[in-house]
């Protein structure tokens, strides 16, 4: 910016007074000094948005280098597990026998699939069996406090 040194303020003062008057200079000087900060708040606001922008540009450069960096880990990844399978797949092939070996060629059985044994998964089922409940007079039905009391409540006599 501009450099002021103290004798040129001292002289744009004493012009400003002649020229203003004593009565107006201090309205005037109020009003140069808050034109003076809304300058400087708008000069920084501006440098501000500069370095954000350029910290953007940047973090998008940061953004692809990594993005080409995990492609390329992926595409590493991806070919070795390739490899590996191949020759996994080459280690477990089995050897041809030969055609008059006399043993029988034929293909294994499958195991068996799985089937589900039909229960019914939603009916929760105690450790306890019912027969046991029975025998020893165990609870088997809960019933609400109401139910009980309507249950066991002695006749009305009529």
């Amino acid at each position: 910016m501009i450099d002021f040194g103290f004798d040129k303020i001292a002289l744009i003062g004493a012009v400003a007074l002649i020229v203003i008057g004593p009565e107006k200079l201090p309205r005037v000087a109020r009003t140069v000094g808050t034109l003076l900060g809304k300058a400087q708040r708008y000069v920084a606001d501006v440098k501000a948005e500069v370095n954000r922008s350029i910290e953007l540009e940047e973090l998008k450069k940061m953004k692809t280098q990594f993005e080409d960096a995990a492609r390329n880990v992926e595409q590493t990844v991806s070919t070795g597990m390739e490899q590996t399978t191949a020759d996994l797949n080459a280690v477990w092939q089995p050897e041809p026998l030969p055609p008059n070996s006399g043993q029988h060629t034929g293909m294994t059985p499958l195991p068996p699939e799985y089937r589900h044994p039909k229960k019914n998964w939603r009916l929760k089922r105690g450790a306890m069996p019912q027969w046991y409940k029975q025998k020893n007079g165990i609870r088997a039905r809960a019933q609400s406090g109401a139910a009980r009391v309507a249950r066991f409540r002695p006749p009305r006599a009529t």
